[in-house]
């Protein structure tokens, strides 16, 4: 006998939890992608969509995930041969590095390791040493997903600014858009991208690449653009089928607009506020029940937490062992570890991630943690008993 029977609940950082009002807007027949009602409602996803990320730019839509997006901002922007600086903090910055050397273009990586955010000053640093100005964009990953940590995207434009250097500030938002604060305008980010997955809490399939006029004049500059991925005619289309290179994604539309409804609804200040009040319960217990034991947040200073996911590490084979006996004994999936090296440790037995993002609430937060704190118990692994408790303080301070 199992306690696992009922709704089960997966907690990692994406796909997310997807509220029934979007699975109940998916669930219906194909539309006329040819005319009627699905064109107006594509037409009243963009204004929404520019809420979301803070600008009055351009948008972009793609049948894709977000490393479609990574290929798709790049391809608009940069040409093979041109090079991009990437100041990387976990699997995710890397990965875009990777993606743009696919397409031939040189990186510049900065590689600050998983455990802290973008350091302004050494971005400063490679700037001044590119006397030439090489250096086409800055691809800056707002919360990297793997090791959970969050970075100052608006110090990155101010370091920009005093350098007087004219490369693009590019921010990868897959994980953050819509749980972390994030103003694409008011920051200066010129390209920012995310998908559907995660905050906007749609099934993955989709992603979006917002960016401003300057990042457009780059655009018409570029002598050529694939077809599929350029985003002239996406952000601007003549013609319904525009919006998508072909073929609309047509039911995650439905759902995407279920979705967005109910952000506008809760409005971006609470959602990111919701999302600051969870993240900061999950601490306050992981901190307490590593008093006595081995468990350990990834990031140590709360500042540079993501308030989407989290990142942690507790001991080696003891992570592999909680993430079974809460899939199998009480419902709950945890995220595996992901862009770990430790020599000691190398199939990151002992690391894992909890995903708090999007359609989350207390009652979903308590009741992971109190499996958690349930399962430590039962594989008797060290900890300081209590940490439930200390979560649901922090709650009740509001």
């Amino acid at each position: 006998m199992t306690l696992s029977q009922g709704r089960a609940h997966v907690a990692i950082p994406g796909p997310s939890v997807m509220p029934d009002a979007v699975l109940q807007a998916m669930h219906r027949p194909a539309p006329d992608i040819y005319s009627g009602d699905l064109h107006g409602m594509v037409d009243s996803l963009v204004p929404d969509l520019r809420y979301v990320a803070g600008t009055k730019g351009h948008v972009a839509m793609y049948i894709c995930n977000g490393h479609g997006a990574w290929e798709a901002s790049l391809s608009n922007v940069v040409a093979p041969g041109e090079t991009v600086l990437v100041p990387a903090c976990g699997r995710f910055g890397l990965g875009w590095a990777e993606v743009a050397g696919g397409l031939g273009i040189e990186v510049d990586l900065i590689d600050h390791g998983r455990q802290r955010p973008i350091d302004p000053e050494l971005v400063r640093a490679a700037l001044r040493a590119d006397k030439g100005q090489k250096i086409k964009a800055v691809l800056a990953v707002h919360t990297d997903t793997s090791s959970s940590v969050r970075s100052d995207i608006a110090a990155l434009r101010r370091v920009l600014d005093e350098e007087g250097h004219p490369a693009l500030l590019m921010a990868d938002c897959v994980a953050s858009m819509a749980c972390d604060e994030f103003r694409m305008d008011d920051w200066g980010a010129d390209v920012a991208i995310t998908g559907s997955q995660k905050g906007l809490m749609v099934p993955p399939g989709m992603a979006f690449v917002f960016f401003n006029d300057k990042a457009k004049a780059v655009r018409a500059a570029m002598p050529r653009v694939t077809n599929y991925w350029d985003w002239t005619q996406r952000a601007e289309p003549e013609m319904f089928y525009q919006y998508f290179g072909g073929t609309a994604p047509t039911h995650h539309l439905y759902g995407l607009r279920a979705a967005l409804d109910m952000i506008r609804a809760e409005g971006m200040e609470a959602i990111w506020n919701r999302h600051a009040r969870l993240a900061a319960a999950l601490w306050a217990a992981v901190e307490h029940w590593g008093q006595d034991g081995p468990f350990k947040l990834n990031i140590a200073d709360p500042a540079h937490r993501s308030h989407a996911v989290t990142a942690m590490a507790i001991g080696k084979g003891n992570a592999d062992r909680l993430r079974k006996w809460s899939s199998e004994e009480a419902g709950v999936t945890l995220g595996v570890g992901l862009g770990v090296t430790d020599p000691d440790d190398p199939t990151a037995s002992g690391y894992f991630r909890i995903g708090h993002m999007g359609h989350v609430n207390a009652h979903m937060m308590l009741g992971t943690l109190g499996v958690i704190e349930t399962g430590l118990k039962v594989l008797k692994i060290p900890h300081t008993p209590g940490g439930v408790a200390q979560a649901a303080e922090v709650l009740a301070a509001g």
